[in-house]
């Protein structure tokens, strides 16, 4: 009779371990930070980062300058700050409850922003002349919104 018991407290602790062990992380105590201040013309800049709650912020001021930010996962966040004439944006991500911002300021700037997931959250200001922006979502519950003037 304890050896049927043992079995079976065994097979319990197993099962426990591996539905555990399968069971997707939500936790995410800690995330990553990039942070860049770049001046000056022709410059690029790009940044990737995978799991939850990074932060990526970028601020650029002059003129041809470009930048391409990644993340993939949960609670991240890119913040890109633009200003001067003829600058890029190129950021994307792939999860839920993400969030990008761009901001640029100035003459012939470009926005391009893909998100696909569910609840991401996405929002394009741009002030100057010959500015374009385009935000491309697909997955559910997604809001993005682009206002220039």
């Amino acid at each position: 009779m304890t050896i049927a018991t043992f079995k079976k407290a065994s097979f319990s602790i197993l099962t426990a371990t591996a539905l555990i062990a399968a069971a997707p992380a939500l936790a995410c105590p800690w995330g990553n930070s990039a942070n860049a201040n770049v001046y000056g013309s022709g410059n690029g800049f790009g940044v990737g980062q995978a799991g939850c709650l990074n932060h990526t912020e970028i601020l650029q001021n002059g003129y041809g300058n470009g930048i391409i930010a990644t993340q993939d996962g949960a609670l991240n966040t890119t913040v890109v700050g633009q200003s001067g004439a003829f600058n890029s944006s190129v950021t994307s991500q792939g999860g839920w409850n993400n969030t990008v911002g761009v901001a640029q300021i100035g003459n012939g700037n470009a926005a391009d922003v893909s998100q696909n997931g569910a609840n991401n959250v996405t929002g394009v200001i741009q002030v100057g002349d010959g500015n374009s922006a385009s935000v491309n979502t697909s997955g559910s519950g997604n809001t993005g919104v682009i206002i220039q003037y």
